[in-house]
């Protein structure tokens, strides 16, 4: 029985060790040249009323934030965080365009940018952004879309 619990046990411990590989490869990250480009979206009301106040972000159930950070490829480490110019839309299944205004975020040494618009529920989103990293002559464009929920 014991040998049986083993198997048992080692196999668990792999199927945990590939679903945490594979989520790795979920990250939202995009390449473009010599720079990295992170990206996601999310409901506003899931950052802390700490956060929210520190940076006056609106915490509700029917906001979301787009966060971007732009790192330039430096070898054997995870990035050098890069001023950008980061602008952009998003635009729902209707074709209703929402302007997102980012802003600029430092702390410590890390760079990212903030937009926050309003969401319906169940609102699916394209967003179309460029992404110029200071110095460079050439935005990026970062295409991604998302769902979202205001329960």
């Amino acid at each position: 029985m014991s040998t049986h619990c083993s198997k048992l046990f080692k196999a668990l411990t792999f199927l945990v060790i590939s679903l945490a590989s594979l989520n790795s490869y979920a990250e939202n990250s995009k390449e473009f040249g010599d720079y990295v480009v992170h990206y996601n979206a999310f409901r506003s009301d899931t950052i802390s009323p700490e956060v929210a106040k520190q940076y006056d972000l609106a915490r509700a159930n029917n906001r979301i934030l787009i966060n971007i950070a732009v790192l330039k490829k430096v070898m054997n480490t995870t990035g050098k965080p890069t001023p950008s110019v980061v602008t952009g839309h998003a635009s729902n299944l209707t074709g209703q365009l929402k302007k997102l205004e980012f802003r600029e975020i430092k702390e410590g040494t890390a760079i990212y940018y903030l937009a926050e618009t309003k969401i319906s529920d169940g609102e699916f989103l394209k967003f179309d952004l460029k992404v110029m990293p200071e110095g460079e002559t050439k935005a990026a464009r970062l295409r991604f879309n998302k769902r979202f929920f205001t329960y």
